[in-house]
């Protein structure tokens, strides 16, 4: 194949059989390793479509400063792709988030604004909302922005429909931006109505790294809930079992969102007599190594 630009690097992660999770022969359980993008998570896939799509109408260029809330791995696709094109960024996140996360942040060259842990995402989505009023930054804004899903309808949803060869029963993703479940149903949902869109999302008094179980005031704009089946709750310690066990029983590093899916996935796929259930690892563990998730 030869030596590929960075960009080109983006997408095309592999699907990868489970092999000791799932005890019927007649149920595969796969999951998409999105930590394999070149900055660590699924994330890579939207930052590069919305950049890439308002550079094009030309709503942004070269010497613009964004501003984006985030939980983390959206930051860190942005600032990677941001830096390429000669733009600033500011990210904005809660001061909980991993050190790994805001380290990575600053390493791209982003500039990190943290805000109090207890308000969480939606404090940072609130400040970054505030800097866009006051004038001088641009917000690519991923809650809203129709480029975040549709990076999954051309890219995610074709992956996985191809590499299944259309098999696909079930897809579980977990739900934030919720553009990586909207996209990715959207396409799968064109090929296969009946293939069943599950969103993971942690129940109450949970907190998972990545997930969020939103107020109605700030669900994203991008949400379809007629593109979702199912909505299953997951708690914290069951994402925390599972993706210990996902590193010990499959050898998948990953963080506590795909284990959040997975442990949904799981649940999917005991119960049926036959079916492929496609579950996405959003990221990669050591973004969670400075937490107690492994210890």
């Amino acid at each position: 194949m030869g030596p590929q630009k960075l960009l080109n690097l983006i997408g095309n992660t592999p699907l990868m059989e489970t092999v000791n999770l799932v005890k019927n022969k007649n149920v595969k359980l796969l999951l998409k390793l999105e930590g394999n993008n070149p900055g660590g998570s699924v994330k890579d896939r939207a930052a590069y479509n919305m950049i890439a799509a308002a550079l094009e109408r030309g709503e942004i260029k070269k010497g613009d400063k964004l501003i984006e809330a985030t939980s983390g791995n959206t930051g860190i696709a942005l600032a990677m792709i941001a830096q390429l094109f000669g733009i600033e960024i500011e990210l904005v996140l809660p001061e909980d988030s991993t050190k790994e996360r805001t380290q990575t942040m600053r390493a791209y060259g982003a500039t990190v604004i943290l805000t109090p842990a207890e308000e969480g995402i939606i404090g940072s989505r609130d400040y970054a909302d505030k800097k866009v009023e006051q004038g001088g930054y641009i917000m690519l804004n991923q809650f809203a922005n129709d480029d975040n899903w549709k990076a999954h309808y051309k890219t995610t949803g074709p992956e996985i429909w191809n590499d299944t060869d259309g098999t696909v029963t079930h897809f579980v993703s977990a739900m934030g931006t919720t553009g990586t479940i909207i996209g990715t149903s959207t396409y799968l949902k064109e090929k296969n109505p009946a293939i069943q869109i599950v969103g993971a999302q942690p129940s109450d008094g949970s907190q998972i790294p990545g997930i969020r179980k939103w107020p109605q005031e700030y669900l994203p704009k991008i949400f379809d809930a007629s593109k979702v089946d199912t909505v299953i709750d997951v708690s914290e310690e069951e994402a925390r079992e599972m993706t210990k066990r996902l590193a010990l029983e499959e050898g998948v590093f990953a963080g506590m969102s795909s284990g959040g899916s997975v442990a949904v996935a799981l649940k999917i796929a005991e119960q049926l007599e036959s079916g492929v259930v496609v579950a996405v690892i959003c990221d990669r563990g050591d973004r969670y190594l400075s937490s107690d998730l492994f210890d």
